[in-house]
């Protein structure tokens, strides 16, 4: 292990989109086991901080490995398509025309129930991302396009949390 791998290499998986949680989490604790800084207490200070910076590296390759936005982001990284979200917000027009739709239905629901179907097309809509991303990182080997599909998730997932919370604040009232 080398603290320059990629995440794929630290876990020893597949650089690939399409990745087992089970598998993510096996090989998670079996690196925790390695790289616990309990495990280097009587090696002395220098022997821990090593460890916590493995630890730290560790968790964080987790964390991206689990997500799918998160690793279909990095995987377009490593293909050498980074995504840019704060300079590139490029989509496509009937994807900004979507959006369109989707906030005007968010702005006229007022009933849980309207509520409710805006979340459920958001939902559809996020799982047929997912699984354009996988076919696009996975059978095309197209990351540029990938990229463009990782920018449009990042959009979904901000307006779900937008229309979860509308459900919250319309539930404590």
């Amino acid at each position: 292990m080398r603290l320059d791998d990629t995440d794929f290499q630290l876990f020893g998986l597949p650089e690939r989109f399409e990745q087992s949680r089970t598998e993510i989490d096996a090989r998670w604790k079996a690196l925790q086991s390695e790289v616990h800084p309990d495990r280097f207490a009587a090696q002395g200070a220098s022997a821990q901080r090593l460890a916590m910076q493995w630890a730290v590296r560790v968790n964080e390759a987790r964390q991206r490995l689990l997500d799918p936005l998160a690793r279909a982001a990095y995987l377009c990284e490593l293909r050498g398509s980074p995504i840019g979200a704060e300079s590139n917000t490029r989509m496509p027009a009937s994807f900004l025309m979507e959006q369109m739709e989707w906030r005007e239905a968010l702005d006229d629901a007022s009933d849980a129930a309207a509520l409710e179907a805006v979340l459920d097309r958001t939902l559809e809509r996020e799982s047929a991302v997912i699984n354009e991303l996988q076919a696009l990182l996975d059978q095309a080997g197209k990351p540029a396009e990938a990229a463009e599909q990782v920018r449009a998730l990042m959009f979904i997932r901000r307006f779900r949390a937008d229309v979860e919370a509308r459900l919250v604040a319309l539930e404590n009232n």
